[in-house]
């Protein structure tokens, strides 16, 4: 017994150290500040909340809910970010800057995701149960952003910053403003930091734009008559 004992903690101890060097080779790849092995290991708070939320985690499924809060506050006083131990987080999740991120406790985030500093994921039912959102893989969060109740952000999604998420994005689509909208052919053609577009757009604009010329054109048509 005591040798599978040792055995598990052995490959616990292997599996911690390659998330370690996991995350770091993924931040390294995804910052265009291009931080060195040791900026990263010491000095990226983002880095430092998932290692922290995996033991927090780990106490919160054993039923060690208390010590698990307790672990998740400190990580909280460490890193300015909030990740609730009831969380599930995927691999290679790159939380950039980090102060203000706030995570709750039915969210789930997927594998390669990134996420900036003031971000929320949060619930807006008062009732227990699935209350926040779901981050599919390679979702980008922008600052500021706040993606709200049990919802779904697609596979490869963008949230540009300061946006209100309240509804379902779906893969591989950008939203912008308050509440969130998918973006218009002004949009195409990727995304920059921050879940923004490369080109600015405002979808509301775009919207109020194209009624114009509408109602320009049905003019032109009463005209002829």
């Amino acid at each position: 017994m005591r040798q599978v004992d040792d055995a598990t903690a052995v490959a616990r101890d292997r599996a911690a150290g390659w998330e370690v060097v996991e995350l770091a080779r993924a931040i390294r790849a995804r910052d265009p500040a291009q931080p060195s092995r040791g900026e990263v290991l010491f000095s990226y708070p983002g880095l430092h909340a998932v290692l922290v939320h995996r033991l927090a985690h780990a106490l919160w499924r054993r039923g060690w809910r208390g010590l698990g809060r307790f672990v998740s506050h400190l990580g909280r006083a460490l890193t300015g970010i909030e990740i609730h131990p009831g969380a599930r987080i995927g691999r290679r999740l790159f939380i950039d800057h980090g102060m203000g991120v706030v995570i709750g406790e039915t969210a789930t985030v997927g594998d390669d995701v990134t996420i900036y500093h003031g971000v929320t994921l949060g619930g807006l039912s008062t009732r227990a149960g699935k209350r926040h959102p779901d981050i599919d893989d390679g979702a980008v969060i922008g600052a500021g952003a706040q993606v709200l109740g049990p919802i779904r952000v697609g596979r490869g999604a963008k949230v540009g910053a300061n946006a209100v998420v309240v509804a379902d994005v779906e893969a591989e689509t950008t939203v912008t403003g308050i509440p969130a909208r998918p973006l218009g052919a002004s949009g195409a053609g990727g995304s920059g930091g921050y879940g923004q577009p490369i080109t600015p757009c405002d979808p509301l604009a775009e919207q109020i734009a194209a009624l114009r010329e509408e109602v320009a054109a049905l003019r032109r048509d009463l005209g002829r008559t």
